[in-house]
């Protein structure tokens, strides 16, 4: 029989464990004050329309207005949606999120005249401007704005192009609809399977609960298979009509070219993982001989190789700090200070707190994390994982005014990949030394794990979106048969002869990352992300001073470089090979000290 959790409630959960809201604002009350306040100034902000073009003076006072609005802005969305995400059962919090939303579409409405007006400038005289001292924050911000103005219609087509955001992103809102509510799961071994636990489900020790979960799930989704190719390629093609109506090439450059990221970057990667997929291919093999199974099934791939350890939120902020510190003092004694006595991190579990976790950057108050502690090594991971997300938006704030832009995603998947990837590589040599194998053999499993999702699955969707596209493009078409056998081929590529597919239930994997697949271009950059890290350690390794100074100076930067540009001045071509190879690298590593292990067990 299976006993239900008693969780507790948000208000009897310790004040430690949980972050520290009152940053932002001290009582409810003082949000409720930001309401009204916002609301009035941003009324006002319409009055600079039509005016941005007479001075630089009056350009500037209304740069310094929007974007002190925008930082305001951001403060208040976070308590709002930070409120809600530690528990959903909260209608007063629940509130507070439609509340600051719906602000945030008046802000977005009532400056909807800057970037046309910007654009319509004659660019000589907004370039002499922008040279000039007062304009240097705001230089990064504009430069980026004329990179797009090849690709900015008239105003009449641009009227109408705004206009079919809401209705384009129909199918966005019913795919989640569908997924998080609709869709019915069935149950493994009794218990009822839901999108907050499958993952646990499908890692559990029992095999038979693995397989029934991993299979319902992706009955469900099955069911569902025509109306969900339906809705994804209508997606794609709203995506290429939108590219072709800015006079993009293809919908993939009209994606990339915004953060000047060149296509070459996403079709590197893709050649170069398909050039090493017999190094999964020998990793299935030894879980399998591991697990004493006579084949490897897909339901498999999660389950542990050792028995769990119970690991505590100490003694993982210790892991954490001791790992970092090659980073310096400074670096780990902020980070220390942000996981304990300045209490950035909600990991209490309590009633009605939703599944996942995130860092917010918080408004530049502080950066926040959120997740739920439940004493594994996988939750040391993932505080890991998100403590790079918040030192990443910690130094960046230190060094930059608000008014520089954040860094994007591309960027921020290799800070958290890296404290993740630094942090696990003295863990491992400290559980080697003491001869503790159980501890070596999860880490290695919790490294494989996080391979599995970045380095893994998020290239083989990312050539599954990149192909899907390729075909709408040539006037092709997405049938749900399609895309099942799609999705099936690119994954028996990286599993070679070491896993027995069920192909059908395979191929509907597609339909399980519409957060990653709608977004457009968007999982790619979780397999660079984690490359880019893992050639940053192997610099650690051979010249540890330099690739300190050139690492600080990446997460420093923040977003006031490219993406591609930051990383090249820290030493990673994301257009050339080496970065994915180096990660592959350290996957073969992983899997030789596994058959390594298991030859040791079985002698």
């Amino acid at each position: 029989m299976t006993t239900t959790k008693l969780l507790p409630s948000r208000a009897d959960v310790p004040r430690e464990q949980t972050w520290d809201i009152e940053a932002l604002y001290a009582t409810p009350a003082a949000w409720e004050a930001e309401a009204e306040a916002l609301t009035a100034d941003i009324a006002g902000l319409g009055s600079s329309a039509g005016t941005l073009g007479e001075s630089p003076e009056k350009l500037l006072a209304y740069l310094k207005a929007a974007d002190a609005l925008e930082l305001r802005l951001a403060r208040f969305m976070s308590y709002a949606s930070m409120s809600a995400s530690v528990d959903g059962r909260d209608a007063t919090a629940a509130a507070w999120r439609d509340r600051a939303s719906g602000i945030g579409a008046q802000y977005g409405s009532a400056a909807a005249f800057a970037r046309p007006e910007l654009l319509a400038l004659d660019e000589g005289q907004l370039r002499e401007w922008l040279a000039r001292e007062d304009f240097a924050d705001f230089r990064v911000k504009l430069e980026r704005l004329l990179r797009v103005k090849p690709h900015v219609r008239s105003a009449e087509v641009e009227e109408l192009l705004g206009a079919v955001q809401a209705p384009f992103a129909s199918e966005r809102g019913i795919h989640p609809a569908l997924a998080n509510m609709d869709m019915d799961f069935g149950t493994a071994v009794g218990q009822k399977i839901t999108q907050g636990n499958v993952d646990r489900l499908t890692s559990d020790p029992d095999r038979e609960i693995r397989r029934e979960a991993w299979e319902n799930y992706a009955d469900a989704h099955l069911a569902a298979k025509h109306a969900q190719a339906a809705m994804y390629a209508t997606n794609v093609r709203q995506n290429v009509f939108l590219a072709r109506a800015r006079r993009y090439p293809d919908a993939i450059t009209a994606s990339l070219s915004p953060d000047n990221i060149p296509v070459g970057v996403v079709t590197t990667l893709l050649e170069t993982y398909r050039a090493n997929t017999p190094i999964w291919h020998r990793y299935w093999k030894v879980r399998r001989d591991w697990l004493g199974l006579q084949e490897l099934r897909e339901y498999d791939v999660k389950a542990s190789l050792v028995p769990p350890r119970t690991v505590s939120y100490a003694e993982a902020v210790d892991w954490i700090a001791e790992g970092m510190a090659p980073l310096g003092e400074e670096y780990v004694s902020e980070m220390r200070k942000g996981l304990t006595t300045e209490r950035w991190v909600d990991y209490a579990e309590n009633d009605g707190k939703r599944q996942g976790a995130y860092s917010n950057g918080g408004g530049r108050v502080k950066p926040y994390i959120f997740m739920t502690w439940n004493n594994t090594v996988g939750s040391y991971s993932t505080l890991a994982h998100e403590i790079g997300h918040s030192m990443h938006s910690f130094l960046a704030a230190k060094e930059h005014a608000a008014s520089v832009p954040r860094y994007t995603l591309f960027h921020a998947e290799v800070a958290s990949n890296f404290n993740q990837a630094m942090s696990r590589q003295n863990l491992l040599a400290r559980a080697r030394a003491a001869g503790d194998t159980d501890l070596e053999v999860q880490i290695i499993e919790e490294a494989l794990s996080n391979f599995h999702r970045y380095f893994f699955i998020m290239p083989t969707l990312a050539a599954f979106e990149l192909e899907s596209y390729r075909r709408i493009e040539a006037g092709g078409t997405l049938s749900a048969p399609d895309l099942i056998k799609l999705t099936a081929d690119l994954l028996s590529e990286g599993y070679g002869d070491g896993v027995t597919m069920d192909r059908e239930r395979s191929g509907i994997l597609w339909a399980q990352f519409s957060t990653h697949l709608y977004a457009n271009f968007y999982a790619y950059q979780y397999a660079t992300g984690i490359s880019a890290a893992h050639q940053l350690l192997e610099q650690f390794s051979a010249d540890p001073g330099g690739a300190r100074e050139t690492y600080l100076k990446f997460l420093k930067s923040g977003g006031s470089l490219d993406p591609i540009d930051a990383l090249k001045e820290a030493g990673v071509d994301m257009l050339s090979p080496a970065p994915v190879q180096a990660t592959f690298r350290t996957l073969e590593g992983y899997v030789a000290r596994l058959e390594e292990l298991l030859a040791q067990r079985r002698g």
